[in-house]
């Protein structure tokens, strides 16, 4: 099987190791990959979203199939792109419909969707400019904390969680009628504020069946005990503790199958994987957003502790065949701890030199924004690396990945030395 992987992050780098292990694969191309993706295929120089490059290229290479990785190729409709198209048509891509994307794409479309498929979300309510008035007074009728969120994609930095009502409504003006995430924020949901512990759960869908992935907890905030700014993951563990058979049970039968139905009913088109943010509430989940891909850090500890073919998996996505196909888990504990440019989640540098990658045996590096410079890698993002290793349990399994990351350096790199610290 020959395969366009689309992306660049540490998310594509994990897919691509474990793609690269399977017997169906002839051939990886990963677009635009990353100085760590080209150790398991071939990375070219195209964006994820320049629909008429990819086409070229597929045709061009026999592609057999594309697996898209980020979110923007999706929510732009590059599923809908190849559908459309004579000459494409019968080439799988390996992720949702445009409609199925606004999944992830709007927080409103969502959010209707749970209310109308009974699946168990925070109450809330959607507000435009034309309707800041409201958006007040629906404030005052709830209990701090607010949560106030962009109902497009803002980079991760749409949601707002406030104390203060009259900050609450200074935000909301600030989102609406002043556009702080542009167009993002054109439409605002109010949510009721959850109190819980989180983790992520991820299905495969070829739009009838479905097979559950490994769950996974990942830490978004920059500084120790979950303080600070939010950025795009500290790092991850699987499995989660507190996701035993009562709770997993659950999260399938409140919220797998009816998303899964519900899409179906509505005539959704869904082929790829569905990323579950849910939220444990006195041992209720709850959803609190989807996503229409893997997560990131996440895949770099599910893929690891995925045991059966990916490609085998995904090849069932593409014929309807899921529900034929083998899932197995390593029984074995997996930990993933990112190593960030100094500065991150705000300004900084690029272009650092990264030392001790070879030096690395107990670990799995994948590498999350870095770049070739000739032989040297350099650091090419906020998230650099991602220092995954197993374990039999997780305290063994993060203490590899701490001792690895000892021997890895670039120019103010930055790292949590407590990942995993509220379930170990």
């Amino acid at each position: 099987m020959r395969v366009l992987l689309l992306g660049s992050g540490g998310r594509e780098h994990a897919m691509a190791w474990k793609m690269a292990k399977s017997s169906h694969l002839e051939e990886l191309f990963i677009a635009p990959g990353n100085a760590g993706t080209r150790l398991h295929g071939t990375n070219v120089d195209m964006s994820a979203t320049d629909f008429p490059a990819i086409k070229e290229f597929v045709l061009k290479e026999s592609i057999n199939m594309v697996v898209v990785g980020p979110e923007d190729p999706l929510v732009k409709g590059i599923h809908d792109f190849f559908l459309a198209d004579a000459e494409l048509k019968n080439v799988p891509v390996i992720g949702p419909s445009k409609e199925a994307a606004q999944l992830e794409g709007s927080k409103d479309f969502a959010k209707a969707f749970m209310m109308r498929h009974n699946i168990p979300t925070a109450k809330y309510a959607t507000f435009t400019k034309d309707t800041l008035e409201a958006g007040y007074k629906f404030l005052e009728g709830m209990k701090a904390p607010y949560v106030l969120k962009a109902d497009g994609l803002a980079a991760g930095k749409g949601v707002l969680i406030i104390d203060n009502l009259k900050e609450a409504k200074a935000e909301l003006k600030s989102m609406l009628a002043d556009a702080k995430f542009g167009d993002a924020s054109s439409r605002v949901v109010i949510e009721q504020f959850l109190s819980g512990i989180e983790c992520s759960v991820f299905v495969l869908t070829d739009g009838d069946s479905y097979k559950i992935l490994p769950e996974a907890k990942d830490y978004k905030r920059i500084g120790e005990g979950d303080t600070g700014l939010n950025t795009g993951g500290m790092g991850a563990v699987s499995p989660v503790p507190f996701c035993d058979k009562t709770y997993m049970d659950k999260i399938e039968n409140q919220i797998i199958i009816p998303t899964v139905k519900g899409l179906k009913n509505d005539k959704i088109l869904y082929k790829g994987f569905i990323f579950f943010g849910l939220i444990n509430v006195k041992g209720e989940p709850y959803v609190i957003e989807y996503n229409c891909r893997m997560g990131d850090p996440e895949t770099e500890v599910v893929m690891p502790r995925l045991k059966s073919d990916l490609l085998d998996l995904l090849e069932g996505v593409a014929t309807n065949t899921l529900s034929e196909c083998d899932i197995q888990f390593e029984d074995r504990s997996a930990c993933t701890v990112m190593m960030v440019a100094g500065g991150y989640p705000e300004e900084y540098q690029k272009g650092k030199v990264i030392n001790g990658l070879n030096t690395i045996v107990d670990s799995i590096v994948f590498h999350a924004g870095t770049a070739s410079d000739g032989p040297v890698v350099v650091s090419n993002g906020g998230r650099v690396l991602a220092v995954t290793s197993y374990g039999k349990n997780l305290e063994i399994a993060l203490e590899r990945s701490y001792n690895s990351i000892s021997k890895i350096s670039f120019d103010a790199a930055n790292y949590r030395k407590d990942i995993g610290f509220d379930v170990v």
